[in-house]
């Protein structure tokens, strides 16, 4: 491997939505950082099933329905 051209890798703190922590080796921050999660496999629609609803961040979600709210596909 090169010297000196790759990211420093180091044990963070990740804590989950239902505030659960374990600790892991990654790039992220700094060694001994925090990595707080906003979306997790215990809220994700793509693990839980689908039964929570995602967050329209930005009204793209509604500005969507709104632009083919009239079409009917074929």
């Amino acid at each position: 491997m090169k010297q000196n051209i790759h990211p420093d890798y180091h044990t963070i703190k990740v804590v989950m939505t239902n505030g659960t922590e374990y600790m892991t080796r990654s790039t992220y921050g700094e060694a001994g950082a925090t990595l707080n999660l906003d979306i997790d496999p215990t809220t994700h629609p793509a693990w839980t099933g689908g039964n929570q609803q995602l967050l329209d961040r930005g009204g793209r979600v509604s500005r969507f329905n709104n632009k083919f709210k009239g079409f009917i596909g074929g």
